[in-house]
């Protein structure tokens, strides 16, 4: 992707890749929600994205290399969008994000944000690993961090 720089400083350069806004939402829904098609983005979206922000965003997040797209087996126009490793290596980033927005906003609570503040890099690092095995094809880790994030999600509703 052919762009002109505003400057070489390494956060600018973060954020020009990113894009916008919108391009670390639908990040977050893969990453954390295995939304994987188009539709599921669009109709699972808490935030309300438009139809044609979320096309230009996964058309960015491909050509910026955050993302991949194959085609789904059982629908020849349809595809499956994947992270790369450059967007499974966002945890860390993200997790930060959330819990300065638990600190410094006011947020609805947020299990999740929680979860991984407390895990802190260890629940980070494991977590990689199984976005490793379900998008780009490595090993099954032992550990479902994001089958743990489930259950205590699950545990704190019904509770």
């Amino acid at each position: 992707m052919s762009q002109t720089r505003r400057s070489g400083c390494p956060i600018n350069l973060t954020l020009e890749q990113m894009g916008d806004r919108w391009s670390l939402i639908v990040i977050r829904d893969v990453m954390f929600e295995n939304r994987r098609s188009y539709g599921a983005l669009l109709e699972h979206n808490k935030e309300g994205i438009a139809s044609n922000i979320l096309a230009s965003r996964l058309k960015h997040l491909t050509a910026s290399g955050l993302l991949t797209r194959s085609p789904d087996p059982n629908h020849q126009q349809k595809g499956i969008y994947s992270l790369t490793e450059a967007a499974i290596q966002l945890v860390p980033l993200l997790a930060y994000m959330a819990v300065w927005g638990l600190r410094h906003t006011h947020p609805e609570a947020s299990l999740r944000s929680e979860l991984l503040e407390k895990g802190g890099p260890s629940l980070w690092s494991a977590l990689m690993d199984e976005l490793r095995y379900l998008h780009l094809g490595a090993p099954r880790p032992a550990r479902s961090v994001l089958g743990e994030l489930g259950a205590d999600y699950e545990k704190a509703i019904t509770s």
